[in-house]
């Protein structure tokens, strides 16, 4: 990897942590406070949020028909979800200390919060849980994945390709055979040094 790419990778990460850290200071300073793990809205926003809140049978009749109908497909997608939750957690459990990764914790990625939301009817928090353990499992799977590939095959591909994981862009270049062996070694020290 050249040193332009190096210089502009390291930027990004950079900005990417300013704008974690301001947009949870905003949120946090503005909305609410994390207590722990409660989270405390001020008395006004309470009183906002339950009354932007519509009881349940309001929101069956005002609910959009394909979203009813369809539930029972999205729902079943709850066994292959677990199912994969079990394996790459299992996974990571038996292998993971045997590469020397340290292993990805679930509660970074696997938040359930928005039961604290009063605007929102018990199957509208439902339907967020659901949705939570799915887009965090997602990103769970895809960040033990991820340090996997770097363990084993950090390169980048010849051809382009969507939705890379954030360790992708700092992998060898296809064909870069002269430094392989060196920087595979390198990737594989620098997983067993993270925090």
């Amino acid at each position: 990897m050249n040193q332009r790419i190096q210089q502009l990778l390291d930027q990004i990460t950079a900005l990417e942590d300013d704008l974690r850290i301001a947009l949870n200071e905003q949120q946090s300073s503005i909305f609410f406070q994390i207590k722990g793990k409660r989270i405390e809205f001020e008395h006004s926003i309470k009183q906002k949020h339950i009354k932007f809140k519509k009881n349940f049978f309001h929101w069956l009749v005002t609910n959009r028909p394909q979203n009813l109908i369809t539930g029972p497909i999205i729902y079943s997608m709850i066994v292959p979800l677990v199912i994969t939750d079990i394996f790459i957690s299992f996974y990571q459990m038996t292998c993971f200390p045997i590469y020397g990764i340290k292993k990805v914790r679930r509660a970074d990625y696997i938040i359930f919060d928005r039961q604290h939301l009063n605007y929102l009817n018990f199957i509208e928090k439902f339907h967020c849980t659901y949705c939570a353990y799915g887009a965090g499992m997602i990103a769970y799977i895809s960040e033990i994945v991820a340090r996997t590939e770097q363990y084993f095959c950090p390169i980048k591909h010849a051809r382009k390709i969507l939705g890379t994981h954030a360790r992708y862009a700092r992998f060898l270049d296809f064909g870069e055979a002269e430094s392989y062996e060196a920087k595979l070694e390198e990737y594989r020290i620098a997983l067993m040094k993270e925090k």
